[in-house]
């Protein structure tokens, strides 16, 4: 079915294919790794979203088979034959709410075709249209679109190649369903609807449709379909009336301009815009974190990066809730050996004879010189000392020497 492949899809596939593989490998490699993260949120992101697609489309949508409108079913089967396609993927139509649509989609290995209801009714008097739709949704899983984007995704915004790779790929679907018709003016007419609307299509004069490409040229409508996943619907049906003919040429500075503006996906719009910012900004925060990590390390003391400063963060809060939590827990050994003090106006020799309990006290490090106690944790020594106020009370610090010190609990601080 090579005859069925629009060539510049070929050539913008290879090239594209070439270019998302490399840069797959850069960003992973310039990010040691960091990219994989991001990539696994997206993927359940996507599992999650798209999950959802399949549940309401099965539990809203008619499947048709051979007991649900089979002569339906008959017709796509009979598409899934010519192209070659063994095993059929699962086909639905949905209410369309005057929405003139088909679409085919893929989940977790699994290939489904959509055919909104307005779409088939439109061509109620033409069946042979209908063929058209089938044809070009299998085109898109037969050559692979649904599945080959994903390594060419980082390149695919590139401006007027991810575009014209999308316009190649539509090029090439057109032709799967120009093949599923019995007649190639049934893929016109079935073109037509989407422009003509389901009743205006049947008095339709194509060729001068057609023709109307010669007249929409120029500056601004070249641009605007540079820019565009989908070629004017006007070339379209041309090619589906005379596959071989040759298109008008562009004006070159429509490709200068659109040499600047970013490709939004098929759809277009600000949430395509959304989408690729933030793809964006994930992998530039990918590779940045890792770089800055690098510049402090490479900038000494005074240098500092922005992983050093998030690591340095979760460290100090960490070793202050290390030493709060060693504090508290000495608060009975402090308590016992003020009283002890206090009573008999002398420091104990061991905390057993001020009757701390021994499992606290083998926690806890005593200096009988100065009463004192330390606490080892895994963030430095947190320093307990006595004072005695003008009233003859014990009054207890904290004390740590230095990087510890800012692990101190603000409430046990000397002044």
């Amino acid at each position: 079915m090579g005859d069925l492949v629009y060539p510049r899809e070929k050539s913008l596939g290879l090239i594209t294919l070439v270019l998302g593989l490399i840069a797959w490998l850069v960003i992973i490699l310039a990010t040691l790794g960091t990219a994989l993260i991001y990539l696994l949120f997206g993927f359940i992101f996507y599992l999650f979203a798209q999950s959802g697609l399949i549940a309401w489309l099965r539990g809203t949508g008619v499947r048709l088979s051979d007991e649900q409108f089979p002569d339906l079913y008959l017709q796509y089967l009979q598409c899934c034959k010519k192209l070659g396609m063994v095993e059929p993927p699962e086909v639905y139509i949905l209410q369309g709410d005057g929405i003139m649509n088909a679409f085919a989609t893929r989940f977790l290995g699994r290939n489904f075709v959509i055919v909104l209801t307005d779409t088939l009714d439109a061509m109620r008097e033409q069946p042979d249209g209908i063929n058209f739709y089938f044809g070009h949704e299998l085109g898109h899983i037969k050559q692979g679109h649904l599945t080959g984007h994903f390594w060419r995704m980082p390149v695919l915004w590139l401006p007027l190649i991810g575009a014209a790779y999308s316009r190649a790929q539509e090029y090439t679907c057109d032709m799967h369903g120009r093949a599923c018709c019995d007649n190639p003016e049934s893929a016109a007419r079935a073109l037509s609807v989407l422009a003509a609307g389901a009743e205006k299509w049947k008095n339709i004069n194509l060729v001068q449709y057609a023709r109307q490409t010669m007249k929409n040229r120029g500056f601004l409508p070249d641009l605007h379909e540079l820019l565009s996943g989908y070629p004017w619907l006007t070339k379209r049906v041309a090619r589906m009336i005379s596959p071989t003919t040759k298109m008008p040429g562009r004006n070159w500075f429509s490709y200068l301009f659109a040499l600047f503006v970013p490709y939004g996906g098929r759809a277009g719009g600000a949430f395509a815009g959304i989408i690729i910012v933030v793809a964006i900004v994930g992998i530039l925060a990918a590779i940045a974190v890792p770089a800055m990590k690098g510049a402090g390390t490479m900038g000494g003391a005074g240098g500092g990066g922005l992983t050093d400063m998030l690591m340095q963060g979760m460290q100090e809060k960490k070793g202050k809730e290390a030493f709060s939590k060693e504090w508290n827990q000495a608060e009975q050994a402090r308590n016992a050996l003020a009283r002890y003090y206090e009573q008999k106006e002398e420091v104990p020799d061991t905390l057993a004879e001020a009757a701390v309990p021994a499992q606290l006290a083998a926690s806890l490090s005593y200096d009988s010189s100065d009463m004192s106690l330390t606490a080892i944790t895994r963030f430095g020594r947190l320093g307990m000392t006595p004072s005695v106020g003008d009233d003859g009370k014990v009054q207890w610090h904290c004390v740590a020497e230095g990087k510890a010190e800012r692990y101190l609990p603000d409430s046990c601080r000397e002044d």
